[in-house]
């Protein structure tokens, strides 16, 4: 593949739909603690994923006593980003109401195990969240019976559908939900033609014939860079974000491998909700956000009790942190109180 070729092979799978994850990328990462102001107390652990050593972190309600039984929520990261950064500040405001919570990093990404390193597969994070659930279940002072998810971004997409197949998940709430499947054939905004995947497709095959003959692999970013005004608003708005000190982690590079993305188009998150969907759901969207139709058809179509909260005049990265975070948590706390009761 020449370099011009390479070139737009890439932009046509970032401005498509392959960034799906940049505006989802990173959430407020400065610390977990220092986002939610006093923070719950937190625990690093690890736990495995077939023969993959996943790492997270366990939050704990105040006053935690290991031999009661207590509600919990699996906290899934958005594209690209670690449990340090969003996730973490969203289990650790629902800790401080009750939960033990658990944010994880996605295989191959983050701390946790998996080569190639920077594979963002959608279907493994659906696994990844399986392993988290076996995880939580085998912990003394969690209520088996009353486990939740929370999926921010493309961790929605993840979660949707690990509830869909996973039973022990008994409500789950969504954060500026996209499915990546969805974005990545649609773009961002949900208008991509089918030629623009069609390309992105030619770009990823001619990339792996490429590494079959020695080529080194290639990288891709979530988000453009601070101050690119060519990519939707949503982006450039992640980009202030996660390239900057306000959300910025170490852990997340903002790099993916291009091979991904065949396996990102492949992936449909909303699959099935209409039959399978049954636990209850609460979806929180900006009015603002263009990611919004994903909020939209994920709540239209969910088979369960499901309510739809929209957050007026906030965009899709508003949601990530700061006073629209505290709106969103607002809501999905008397939620999983009342649906995990």
């Amino acid at each position: 593949m020449t370099d011009s070729q390479l070139s737009v092979g890439r932009r046509q799978a970032l401005l498509a739909g392959t960034a799906f994850a940049a505006a989802a990328v990173l959430p407020g990462a400065s610390s977990a603690a220092s986002a939610s102001g006093a923070g719950a107390a937190m625990k690093h652990v690890r736990f495995k994923n077939n023969g993959i050593d996943m790492a997270g972190n366990v939050y704990f309600p105040a006053n935690f006593k290991e031999a009661q039984k207590y509600p919990a929520v699996v906290v899934v990261h958005p594209g690209g980003g670690v449990k340090e950064q969003t996730a973490g500040l969203f289990a650790s405001k629902l800790a401080e109401q009750g939960f033990v919570t658990l944010a994880f990093d996605a295989s191959h990404q983050g701390e946790s195990g998996g080569m190639p390193r920077f594979l963002d597969d959608p279907m493994r994070r659906v696994g990844d969240i399986y392993s988290a659930v076996d995880y939580l279940v085998s912990l003394a002072y969690v209520d088996a019976a009353r486990i939740g998810a929370l999926g921010i971004c493309a961790g929605s997409g993840a979660a949707v559908k690990a509830a869909c197949m996973e039973r022990r998940i008994k409500a789950i709430g969504t954060v500026s939900a996209v499915d990546v499947g969805a974005t990545v054939r649609k773009g961002w905004d949900g208008k991509a033609s089918e030629a623009q995947q069609l390309a992105t497709l030619e770009a990823v095959g001619k990339q792996r014939s490429a590494e079959v003959a020695g080529a080194a692999p290639v990288y891709v970013p979530y988000v453009p860079q601070v101050g690119d005004k060519t990519w939707p608003y949503d982006l450039q708005e992640a980009a202030n974000y996660y390239l900057t000190p306000r959300g910025q982690h170490p852990n997340a590079p903002n790099k993916m491998l291009l091979t991904s993305l065949t396996s990102m188009v492949a992936f449909t998150g909303f699959d099935r909700i209409d039959t399978l969907l049954t636990q209850p759901l609460m979806v929180v969207a900006g009015t603002k956000a263009g990611s919004l139709w994903h909020s939209q058809e994920l709540h239209a179509r969910a088979a369960g009790s499901k309510e739809l909260f929209l957050v007026d005049g906030a965009t899709h990265m508003d949601l990530y942190d700061g006073p629209g975070a505290a709106v969103a948590a607002s809501k999905l706390i008397p939620f999983f109180q009342r649906t995990l009761a």
